[in-house]
């Protein structure tokens, strides 16, 4: 998911992460299904292909270079010559840095068309060291969510330099890890231009949002795999309210005064929450049968959104992924937020 709901529930229970694990290789379903579902809404173009944009100029890193790592260590870098990022996001600052040849691996949250034909070095989610290492990386890029533990010390046990990132949960992170992984890769004002690119398309963004949004309607963020009967309702720290607020939107689970990252769904926690639309990931969409499927749900067809199946599917790998594509997911939960209000 990019980043996936995997990496922004880390602290989660670990059954639930097992589950999100187990899952996240269901195939996707596009946003174009989810509004046909919609008979009041028009027909959704078909979806285009999931690619990242790279800096128009390839950067050539300044090695070596010494950067902290957020597990509280100095690593140095002397080459990015075969890089591997472990998950999706930091897969794809790598490629929209315009160092995509140099990548050589990916993990399975790593979806856009770029990386495709890049060898898979995850299962589950989990980390394989001596997949890794087989292919020989000069620098290895992860986050605090990436594990398992033992395999991160079995490949800084064999030299490679493997640099830890914070983990990115809103909007405000996306500058300053833009920094840390082209501080990295030896590509500072690389960095320096895609953080501008990155902030600049959300400030068109936000500045596009119609007069209406001062009403701010209430979205809840919901987390489905109903496969494994997995149904829960976004938090405070479930990683959508930078999202939600910055399209205008109020999020709903924090307005209901819930806590931590995720709930389980129930029909009075949902009808309290009271959302005017529901923001889910699209696979997840598609696990629970459709817009219909998901009006079934405890307590969906009694709110607002339910009501108006105003729901609004986002890719999984870009949904979270605080990145440089989090420009496009913003303007899709903006335009379907206030779809009619212009």
């Amino acid at each position: 998911m990019t980043r996936t709901l995997r990496d922004r529930t880390r602290t989660a229970p670990a059954v639930l992460l097992a589950v999100l694990g187990l899952l996240f290789g269901a195939s996707a379903c596009t946003t174009g299904r989810a509004a046909t579902a919609d008979p009041k809404a028009p027909a959704a173009p078909a979806a285009a292909p999931d690619r990242i944009e790279a800096l128009p100029d390839t950067p050539a890193p300044r090695l070596p270079v010494t950067v902290p790592s957020a597990d509280g260590r100095q690593v140095t870098v002397t080459s990015a010559e075969r890089i591997v990022p472990l998950n999706g996001s930091l897969a794809e600052l790598v490629f929209s840095l315009g160092l995509g040849d140099r990548a050589v691996a990916r993990d399975v949250s790593t979806t856009f068309e770029q990386a495709a034909k890049l060898p898979v070095i995850t299962q589950a989610h989990e980390v394989s060291a001596e997949g890794v290492l087989s292919l020989h990386p000069t620098v290895v890029l992860a986050d605090r969510s990436t594990g398992p533990a033992e395999a991160v010390e079995q490949i800084r046990a064999a030299g490679v330099p493997l640099i830890v990132l914070d983990d990115a949960k809103q909007l405000a992170d996306i500058g300053p890890r833009i920094d840390a992984v082209a501080a990295a890769l030896g590509v500072p004002d690389a960095g320096a231009q895609l953080k501008e690119r990155t902030q600049r398309r959300i400030d068109e963004v936000r500045a596009q949002l119609p007069a209406a949004a001062a009403a701010r309607p209430k979205v809840a963020f919901l987390y489905l795999r109903g496969s494994a009967s997995v149904f829960l309702l976004g938090g405070p720290d479930s990683g959508a309210p930078s999202l939600i607020e910055a399209a205008g939107g109020e999020d709903a689970g924090t307005a209901a005064h819930l806590t931590g990252d995720f709930s389980p769904l129930t029909s009075e926690a949902l009808v309290k929450a009271a959302p005017d639309a529901i923001l889910v990931m699209s696979k997840g969409l598609e696990s629970v049968g459709g817009v219909d499927g998901m009006l079934e749900l405890p307590g969906v067809a009694q709110t607002p959104a339910g009501l108006d199946r105003r729901i609004i599917p986002i890719d999984d790998g870009r949904l979270l992924s605080y990145g440089p594509r989090t420009p496009q997911v913003l303007r899709e939960i903006a335009d379907q937020l206030h779809r009619g209000t212009e």
